[in-house]
């Protein structure tokens, strides 16, 4: 496949997350984060697992579980409190620093270059994530900042150790393997801290497993498919399409009005992506002069 095709195909993954916000409110019961969150990770890894016949080697466990905690459990908790504590619009922003946070997190354990055009569309894309969601009257919790801060170093180092370890499997395995890894260390942390699910309507569980088997199984195999083709510093900038469906959303389903500055934050972010798609490519090294002189 060309790496337009890659872009394009893990680029649905973010879009369809989008849809979180919106089956999240409309359809599952509140109050209850770590325990929906665990619902959403553990069954789809479980299922990923029967149907890939396929379990992480003994000496490949302790990455799981670390990729594990990284991409799921730490960061769906982290997010869970910032959107418990601060306005969407924030939440989403500061999630959207993680473009940036990649590009270092790369340089340090991939060695790849931090380009100018890379961090001015990494950048870009966080104020037009702001303008499309923050509204003036935004109100800032230091407790809910610090939680986004570390959700979005979480998906960071996440995405960039996902792209470091790569096991001779299929993405949809490794995927199932950092559900599965995410889910069991979620379990016990919602049983300890939250009270039991109320019974669960045909909507509760129908989003629930629009969360699980769409939102997490079929989307994040996309998703670390991407990771082992495209370069971290690109991937990290299509997580930005996220914020524009949840938008979209709320446009065409809740009936939500947009602005002409949230149509000119969805413009920018879109064109940050793009921009950022081309700074992050890899630049062919030119053959040396003295090379071709041979030939």
């Amino acid at each position: 496949m060309t790496r337009s095709t890659d872009i394009v195909l893990t680029a649905l993954a973010p879009a369809i997350w989008g849809s979180t916000y919106l089956v999240t409110t409309e359809a599952l019961p509140a109050g209850y984060p770590i325990t929906l969150a665990a619902l959403r990770a553990l069954p789809a890894g479980l299922l990923l697992l029967a149907l890939t016949r396929c379990l992480p080697p003994r000496v490949w466990l302790g990455r799981v579980f670390l990729l594990g905690s990284f991409n799921f459990a730490l960061f769906w908790v982290l997010l869970f409190v910032a959107a418990y504590r601060l306005p969407g619009g924030v939440a989403a922003t500061l999630g959207a620093l993680q473009a940036m946070i990649v590009l270092f997190m790369a340089r340090g354990w991939l060695g790849t270059p931090i380009r100018a055009g890379a961090m001015a569309a990494a950048a870009s894309g966080v104020v037009g994530v702001a303008l499309l969601l923050i509204s003036p009257e935004a109100q800032f919790d230091p407790i809910g900042i610090a939680a986004g801060l570390g959700g979005a170093a979480s998906m960071a180092a996440g995405t960039v150790l996902s792209r470091k370890w790569q096991p001779p499997v299929s993405a949809l395995s490794f995927t199932a393997w950092q559900l599965t890894a995410g889910g069991l260390i979620l379990l016990p942390v919602a049983l300890i801290f939250e009270p039991p699910l109320p019974p669960l309507s045909m909507t509760n569980l129908a989003g629930l497993a629009w969360l699980g088997l769409i939102g997490a199984a079929a989307t994040y195999a996309l998703w670390f498919r991407g990771v082992a083709r495209i370069e971290p510093g690109a991937v990290s900038m299509l997580g930005m399409m996220s914020p524009v469906t949840a938008v979209v959303l709320g446009w065409v389903w809740l009936g939500q009005s947009l602005s002409w500055v949230q149509l000119l934050g969805a413009v920018i972010v879109l064109g940050s992506v793009w921009v950022g798609q081309r700074a992050n490519r890899p630049r062919l090294d030119p053959i040396p002069a003295a090379a071709l002189s041979r030939v």
